[in-house]
């Protein structure tokens, strides 16, 4: 039986003032959370349990993917390990599920829920509260370039390139603070993307808040397991309208969770996907 649910997402507003919204990456001291210039906007949305009906939603049509294949690595405790166990056998899952030439990890984010923690430095990341998409088109290309040898960029660049997400719950089921997804069919690309800068120390980056939209479509697979898999897409080099760009998502409080449930701990991987 599905279990559909409520949950209030934090959307984006843009200043007030009309200014370029940004979020400064480094903390304020008083608080320990980043500096930005936009406002959130709460919204109660209906989301749908997919579980059982999952095979209806594709990378080209909704933007994401959930798969059941249970990876080799499981501790999840150590840099080093991942990149050397977790890398490879992902960059295989995700080319066998996208058809994809070459694959290459940019980089990944363990998550692990701490309530009434403030602190969300790189090495204590917990579930992120708010509807975003991790790149816009020019900080897609932007991760080409320095992701790859100058010498092979430009030719990477002509052709068709995604970038993708891997995410999955590690040690147990992620009841608590499970990850929802807008099927992209429901996204008005035109009115509802706002791009936000990410001002880094040495450097700025770009990501997409997203603005309400009474239709959007939210999904969810409820008690996802460490077996499973949802495939997140962020960037598709393809606009003309034809599959889906990208895919709006949030982490959020499922107000059914029992009490004692044990807290959300995630990995995601960030690839880029290239196609001949």
């Amino acid at each position: 039986m599905a279990s559909d649910t409520i949950g209030t997402l934090n959307y984006f507003l843009a200043p007030p003032d009309g200014s370029r919204p940004f979020t400064n990456i480094n903390a304020d001291s008083a608080t320990g959370k980043p500096v930005r210039n936009w406002v959130e906007d709460k919204h109660e949305m209906q989301i749908e349990d997919v579980r059982g009906k999952a095979e209806l939603y594709k990378l080209d049509n909704a933007g994401f993917q959930y798969g059941r294949e249970a990876a080799k690595h499981t501790s999840f405790l150590n840099d080093d390990e991942i990149e050397r166990e977790y890398y490879p056998e992902s960059i295989d899952l995700i080319q066998r599920v996208t058809g994809a030439t070459s694959v290459v990890i940019f980089d990944h984010t363990i998550r692990r829920r701490r309530p009434g923690e403030p602190d969300d430095s790189p090495q204590k990341r917990q579930p992120v509260p708010l509807v975003h998409v991790d790149q816009t088109t020019s900080s897609s290309i932007a991760r080409v370039h320095r992701h790859l040898p100058p010498t092979e960029a430009p030719s990477l660049l002509r052709r068709r390139f995604q970038i993708i997400n891997i995410w999955r719950p590690i040690s147990h089921a992620a009841v608590d603070w499970p990850l929802a997804l807008c099927d992209f069919r429901s996204v008005d690309v035109k009115k509802d993307l706002l791009p936000v800068a990410l001002i880094y120390p040495d450097r700025e980056g770009e990501t997409f808040g997203i603005k309400y939209n009474p239709n959007h479509q939210w999904k969810y697979m409820k008690a996802m397991t460490p077996e499973e898999f949802v495939l997140i897409k962020c960037f598709d080099s393809i606009q003309d309208g034809s599959v889906a760009r990208l895919t709006p998502h949030t982490g959020f409080q499922d107000p059914n969770t029992p009490e004692g449930t044990p807290l959300r701990e995630s990995i995601e991987l960030r690839a880029l996907v290239f196609y001949d």
